[in-house]
């Protein structure tokens, strides 16, 4: 089985042009003009990916209003989700990118999500927007089922414990670091450890507050929620 045939069976979707599979796969640090790169094909990934998403928030959700749509549309389209959705796919093992960018950090970030895509509108070219759509869902599905933006606003130690149990096989444990001012008036300060990482720290009016958003911070930085998502 060959390099490409190895895709479409990773895709679960057979290409009728392969060129433009080629096309999606080829970095601009290894075409020889930026025009045969897949800059162009990650361009119109990204508005099919969101129309796709978009549409199914719209319909899953309908009692949410365009703000609450937003933030988990936000959240699904990221860089960051791309990034790591195509990480389990292992999709940047496929690129073809130029010499000295194999051990780039880039590689498995801003590299991947470029790659997911341009697959994603590589597949849109190829075989029309139910293809396109139905490659999205897969991919993005399980996301999206998750997806609940009051769960996200209300309750963050709940999603990170999700989240962090499923796809890390942890358990976040809350530590108390500080506290501060009078017995009437303290703030606390929190912080999540989970193995032997301990991530941003986060104050509050009592226990329970900082210890939510400790978890949000936790989230943002496993790249589950973007910063914007939640005013807290």
């Amino acid at each position: 089985m060959d390099k490409f045939e190895q895709v479409e069976q990773l895709l679960s979707y057979h290409f009728k042009n392969k060129a433009i599979l080629i096309e999606a796969l080829t970095h601009s640090s290894q075409a020889d003009h930026r025009l045969l790169s897949n800059e162009r094909l990650e361009f119109l990934g990204d508005a099919v990916l969101s129309l796709v998403v978009c549409q199914a928030l719209y319909e899953k959700f309908p009692t949410y209003l365009e703000g609450d749509l937003t933030k988990i549309k936000s959240m699904m389209v990221s860089r960051k989700t791309c990034s790591r959705l195509a990480g389990k796919m292992g999709l940047e093992g496929y690129l073809k990118i130029g010499k000295g960018m194999a051990n780039s950090a880039a590689l498995s970030g801003s590299l991947a999500a470029c790659a997911l895509e341009s697959i994603i509108a590589a597949v849109y070219l190829d075989g029309g927007f139910e293809a396109a759509k139905d490659f999205i869902l897969k991919v993005f599905g399980p996301l999206i089922e998750k997806a609940d933006a009051q769960s996200h606003q209300e309750n963050f130690k709940s999603l990170l414990q999700q989240h962090a149990q499923q796809e890390l096989n942890l358990t976040p444990i809350y530590e108390l670091l500080d506290e501060k001012g009078p017995d009437h008036n303290k703030c606390f300060e929190s912080a999540v450890m989970m193995g032997d990482k301990r991530f941003p720290s986060a104050w509050g009016t009592n226990k329970k507050e900082a210890e939510q958003k400790a978890a949000y911070a936790a989230l943002v930085e496993l790249g589950v929620l973007e910063p914007v998502e939640a005013d807290i």
